[in-house]
């Protein structure tokens, strides 16, 4: 997966993944699951580079194939 993804569907995926929020927290929002949080960028950038997302998909701990299903 090399494209752009919303913001939306982002949160929409890690949902599917049984990750809670975004819950709003300083300059960022952020996801939670179990003892992990993840910082999810702003609504008003724009799509979400497949860049950014793969490092926020490493720091998650999640792997693309779990990704690409959820």
């Amino acid at each position: 997966m090399s494209k752009p993804i919303s913001r939306r569907e982002l949160i929409r995926r890690f949902r599917a993944l049984g990750w809670d929020g975004p819950y709003a927290g300083g300059k960022h929002a952020f996801m939670v699951k179990g003892s992990l949080r993840v910082r999810i960028p702003n609504p008003h950038a724009g799509d979400i580079d497949w860049s950014l997302a793969k490092r926020i998909l490493q720091q998650a701990q999640i792997v693309v194939e779990d990704w690409e299903r959820a």
